[in-house]
């Protein structure tokens, strides 16, 4: 089998362009309508890790094999493309099992990949923070514990015991599923310790009574340049996926209102994987507590819709889906034929700005987003000084549940009359 060590260490020249890995693309058209565009979005996501894509293979099946997931006549095509092409790494569209992954790398004699050790793969590359560091290194250990499958002859059960006369012992595969169950514990314990920290920061933030935004989108939607547009922060922003990976807060001056947080976060993408989800809570933690959120979409996508669709599930999926928000339809500027008005902002049955059409790149509608965000701001301020006045004016009686009659002191023992013995005690 290929060594990972030596495709990651190609992978790690690609900022050089010196030596990248050669990578050939692998996916099972089952007739869904986005297919081409998923494979389209594979290829970016292989060329943000720093592979370079030279080959794609199309599987029409209708089922997947258990075993080979393209079954044995397509697995040889690949690996004839693989050496045809001179490619070392075999990237798949789709989450594979522990098994199929180990079945292929062994029939195809390269290693594979799937689509959700690809992004992490990104993550781990692109995490700068302590905490988004903490993040990636904690869902790629729990990906590499589902991944122990007996792949290597030396997994022999070793001997227990004393000298050569013990019973059997663990074996290599359960040695390594401690170690990494080990090293999770200690993972999750540091971020809760790092979420606390958040959580108190946050908690400063709302004695203050400060109106908090949070950006969200489609990975590569443009999130980053508003958000540079907006606080002038500076922030790395780039033409490819995951270009940002950690959370960055900035305070934004709004004439009328004052300053706000302005909070940019990572991007979505279309199958996310769960575990991703999960141990980006600390992330994502922004998005939950935020007043308003930001949609970013890429107004010139053909698929801008199914992104929505996809930033929506994800929303919902994290408990962020009843916070209010603004869709930002970006890029407007890219197609001027479509988008003749220009920048619009645009408002609910309620009056509430509901769209805003801009181009973060250029400028053009920012001022329509700043009041905006200014109209929202004092909405809440107005809905905060209502609450705390309802808080005021409330009966102090609503406040306090009836206690328990508490019985007379002399009916009163919370020690029992009988007598233990010692043996009893």
């Amino acid at each position: 089998l290929v060594q990972w060590s030596s495709v990651r260490k190609k992978l790690a020249l690609y900022k050089t362009g010196v030596d990248a890995a050669r990578a050939v693309l692998v996916g099972v058209d089952t007739g869904r309508e986005d297919f081409a565009d998923s494979m389209a979005e594979l290829s970016l996501l292989a060329d943000s890790a720093g592979s370079i894509p030279t080959a794609s293979v199309i599987a029409r099946k209708g089922k997947t094999d258990p075993a080979l997931f393209i079954g044995s006549g397509k697995a040889n095509e690949v690996k004839k493309v693989m050496e045809e092409q001179g490619a070392e790494l075999v990237i798949f569209n789709h989450p594979l099992s522990p098994t199929q992954q180990r079945n292929l790398e062994r029939h195809i004699g390269f290693h594979v990949m799937d689509r959700t050790g690809l992004i992490l793969d990104i993550f781990s590359q692109r995490a700068q923070s302590h905490i988004g560091k903490t993040q990636v290194e904690l869902a790629q250990v729990r990906y590499r514990m589902s991944r122990l499958v007996r792949a290597w002859s030396h997994l022999e059960r070793q001997r227990g015991g004393i000298g050569v006369r013990g019973g059997p012992g663990e074996t290599q595969m359960e040695l390594d599923r401690r170690m990494l169950a080990t090293k999770a514990k200690r993972l999750e314990i540091e971020l809760e310790k790092l979420q606390r920290q958040q959580r108190t920061q946050r908690r400063a933030r709302n004695r203050k009574d400060v109106f908090s935004v949070s950006l969200v989108g489609y990975t590569n939607a443009g999130k980053s340049t508003l958000f540079n547009a907006l606080t002038k922060a500076g922030t790395y922003a780039a033409d490819q996926l995951f270009a940002t990976l950690d959370t960055t807060s900035r305070k934004v001056h709004l004439d009328g209102v004052g300053s706000i947080v302005v909070s940019d976060t990572v991007g979505f993408i279309r199958e996310l994987p769960h575990q991703l989800v999960e141990a980006f809570r600390a992330t994502l933690d922004e998005t939950i507590h935020a007043d308003l959120i930001l949609h970013v979409i890429d107004a010139c996508s053909p698929v801008a819709r199914e992104q929505k669709a996809e930033v929506e599930a994800v929303l919902r999926e994290i408990g962020a889906d009843d916070i209010p928000r603004i869709e930002v339809m970006n890029k407007i500027d890219q197609m001027p034929q479509t988008f003749t008005e220009g920048a619009v902002l645009v408002r609910d049955s309620e009056g509430m700005p509901s769209q805003v059409f801009l181009s973060a790149r250029t400028g053009l509608g920012l001022d329509l987003l700043r009041s905006a965000l200014a109209e929202c701001s004092q909405m809440t301020d107005r809905i905060r000084v209502e609450q705390n006045r309802a808080k005021v004016q409330m009966d102090p009686d609503e406040f306090l549940a009836p206690l328990p009659e508490r019985p007379e002191t002399s009916e009163f023992n919370p020690i029992s009359n009988r007598k233990y013995s010692p043996n009893d005690a």
